[in-house]
């Protein structure tokens, strides 16, 4: 492409840099750019998962860690605009000689390219949560349904409420801010509980039951508080009316779509089956995904709430298990990149123990740490039972945050919601719970297998009344 027509493509800022460069210098300083983000991004993530997998914790706060070990707070090496960062020394040095361009303008590149590795990471984002619909089961869910009910919305309020009369009353923190921290609370990881659960014995117990079913209505519950809130900030007020109108609308679009989970999936089943070029089932679902996306936008939601919705509606699909097959190498790819650059944002300078001005942000993390696990763990109280129950089981596997914490964190941060000290806050919260939960839910199950009489068979799970 001639040199004024590349010009004239590119965004004001890039014009006069385009004076000085050649059409291929230009090109091959982008693409090294682009690449090398990559690359490093996906290096670092891999290194401390692999290290976090031996220590038998999730991969996901591995790529989290990663971010922040070469972002923002780290090593400079991957370094969002918004954070106002200076990019290391050293890695512009070596993208301005191997592109030939002076090294100013390896910073004006990089910081013009960003966008296209953040829009990336959003696919990656809506493809977890697309996924984590899929993974739904709402069958299981119906089985132990008023107690999962019970424990999932003790699981949502305490720790919401809380959190928020806390922040606002105690710290003096903003309204907006300080109701989405405390709906970063609301989350429960259904990923790291059913892993433990399943190495322990205990995923078809009542209490693994109880929980699993908890956590999905959890992420409901907690997706749309989040969705509401972030639809509120972008008006800035707190006004009754549109609260209800969002609330309403949202409570809508979930129930719709597990009802369209019962209706819509025979029908994308039928598609599917008369289609023939190969990859149908990924392209189908992603179509879905999109169309669940645009509706939630469209009414004024979350378009994170629309991936979710667009999972539980093809959940009940025949094909729901090659859907996940083919789902999750996207996932893998691009939701690493999403954890890493909210890592890679984090500014934890904030909380620098040695620094008396961060004793507040330290504090703060406390508080919301003590009270995410005081409301999750008294949510294993919140059931009645007949039949024995060990409940501290059930209010240790509502307490890792995990993916889901970080997913909410995410939304949070691309949204502009929250203060750097915030934001540390809540991502310490969200560590401290995901390792904790592992390790309290070894201890005190230990190696106690399950009973017979423990676990839910298909005669009880019928019968979800017969559990109370």
């Amino acid at each position: 492409m001639p040199i004024p027509m590349l010009a004239a493509a590119m965004p004001p800022l890039l014009t006069p840099l385009l004076a000085e460069l050649s059409a291929h210098d230009f090109e091959m300083a982008e693409t090294l750019i682009g690449v090398g983000r990559f690359m490093l991004i996906f290096v670092a993530a891999r290194a401390l998962a692999e290290v976090l997998v031996r220590l038998q914790l999730p991969t996901i706060l591995g790529e989290l860690l990663a971010g922040v070990l070469i972002g923002a707070s780290g090593l400079h090496l991957l370094v969002p605009p918004e954070t106002q960062v200076e990019l290391s020394n050293g890695l512009i040095t070596l993208l301005s000689s191997l592109g030939n361009v002076p090294p100013e303008s390896v910073t004006d590149l990089y910081n013009e390219s960003f966008p296209a590795l953040e829009a990336v990471a959003q696919l990656g984002l809506f493809a977890l949560l697309f996924l984590t619909g899929l993974e739904s089961e709402l069958d299981e869910l119906i089985a132990v349904g008023t107690q999962a009910f019970t424990v999932a919305v003790a699981g949502v309020v305490l720790p919401f409420a809380l959190g928020t009369w806390g922040l606002m009353a105690i710290f003096h923190v903003d309204a907006i801010p300080a109701i989405f921290a405390g709906a970063s609370m609301t989350a429960t990881s259904i990923g790291i509980t059913a892993s433990v659960f399943g190495e322990l014995g205990y995923l078809k117990t009542r209490e693994g039951q109880i929980v699993i079913g908890a956590a999905v209505l959890d992420d409901i519950l907690g997706i749309v508080i989040l969705a509401v809130v972030v639809a509120l900030a972008s008006g800035g007020s707190l006004e009754i009316g549109p609260i209800v109108k969002l609330v309403a609308a949202a409570a809508v679009f979930v129930v719709a779509a597990i009802g369209l989970s019962r209706t819509a999936a025979p029908a994308f089943d039928w598609l599917i089956d008369k289609l023939k070029a190969p990859g149908e089932v990924l392209v189908a679902s992603f179509v879905i995904l999109a169309l669940s996306c645009f509706t939630a936008t469209a009414i004024g939601l979350e378009a994170a709430l629309g991936a979710f919705a667009a999972g539980l509606i093809l959940s009940g699909s025949k094909h729901n298990h090659a859907m996940q097959q083919a789902v999750l190498p996207i996932v893998t790819l691009f939701a690493t990149i999403f954890f890493v650059l909210v890592g890679a944002g984090m500014d934890l300078s904030v909380i620098n123990p040695s620094d008396p001005g961060s004793r507040t942000a330290l504090i703060i993390a406390a508080f919301l740490f003590v009270v995410a696990v005081i409301g999750k763990i008294a949510a294993g109280w919140a059931f009645v039972s007949k039949q024995p129950t060990r409940r501290l089981v059930v209010g240790l596997g509502m307490m890792p945050r995990g993916e889901v914490g970080l997913i909410f964190l995410g939304l949070g941060t691309s949204a502009k919601l929250l203060s750097p000290s915030l934001e540390a806050a809540i991502l310490l919260m969200v560590i401290g719970t995901t390792f904790l939960a592992p390790v309290l839910l070894r201890l005190v199950i230990g190696g106690d297998k399950p009973d017979d009489d423990d676990k839910v068979d298909s005669e009880v799970a019928a019968d979800p009344v017969g559990l109370i």
